[in-house]
């Protein structure tokens, strides 16, 4: 971090993007997840003031655009002074000033503390499955097992096409649910022969209208192609569709996972015994 009067010697670009820098060292810091040596460490300012004086800095840029510089005048006037989020409001102000935009896996967001937090414990539905065939991003990969993770899947099974699970990008994206879950790379016909397999794609049931499975494997397929022919094939449950109104009609596959186990989760939970 710099001290404020350094700021004065730099021209404006330079300026805000060491301002932009400051504020995401200043988030991570809040967050307690500051690199080694990249703590507060200012001994003649407190941390809440150093950061309004920041923020008091950016305030005087000329190029600040008004709608950015009301809602900044607004957190630093706000009681309780919220730290983290003005400084979050001040760097993303910051980058847009400068052309650049944060992607998913840059944003500053602290693992989630769970007192007394177990994987042994994590409550699921047994047996129900997912089974990720050629996802190729791994934000994708990441933002797949979140949400089966969150919705209580039992397990996730990848095609040997998928991403590493352990890419970076899929493990930020996961937000640490990749370690709790855990994977199975295998291939169509290494999947439980016991389980109703069924395949999320255009062309089938009506989300509102198919009646999943008590226990089974949904297949999700690529961001380009959808789920294989083979896949078509194997799936001998049965296919659902989410329902569009949209000119472009199309969805995340990872939005679209969400909203399918959303779905049936609740079935499960409507005819779970009393």
């Amino acid at each position: 971090m710099i001290a404020p009067e350094k700021l004065f010697q730099l021209s404006a670009g330079q300026k805000r993007r060491k301002l932009a820098l400051t504020f995401g060292e200043l988030e991570r810091d809040i967050a307690g997840i500051a690199e080694a040596g990249a703590s507060y460490n200012f001994t003649s300012i407190s941390r809440k003031e150093y950061i309004k004086t920041m923020v008091r800095l950016l305030l005087a840029d000329e190029k600040l655009p008004h709608d950015e510089a009301h809602a900044l005048r607004a957190q630093l006037e706000a009681e309780p002074f919220d730290e983290r989020r003005i400084c979050n409001l001040a760097r993303n102000t910051l980058l847009a000033m400068l052309g650049t935009f944060p992607a998913e896996w840059d944003l500053v967001i602290a693992p989630h503390q769970q007192e007394g937090l177990c994987v042994e414990r994590r409550a699921f539905f047994s047996d129900v499955c997912v089974y990720a065939e050629d996802i190729r991003s791994p934000f994708n990969m990441g933002s797949i097992f979140r949400t089966a993770e969150a919705m209580g899947c039992d397990r996730v099974y990848i095609s040997p096409q998928c991403t590493n699970p352990e890419h970076h990008k899929a493990i930020r994206s996961a937000m640490g649910c990749i370690e709790t879950m855990g994977y199975t790379r295998c291939a169509l016909h290494d999947l439980p022969q016991e389980l109703p397999v069924f395949v999320l794609e255009t062309g089938g049931t009506p989300l509102n209208e198919f009646v999943f499975p008590q226990k089974g494997i949904c297949i999700i397929g690529s961001e380009e192609l959808g789920v294989s022919p083979e896949a078509l094939r194997y799936a001998t449950y049965g296919q659902v569709s989410i329902p569009m109104k949209g000119l472009k009609a199309s969805l995340n596959v990872g939005v679209a996972f969400g909203i399918v186990m959303q779905a049936w989760i609740n079935m499960l939970n409507q005819t779970k015994p009393a």
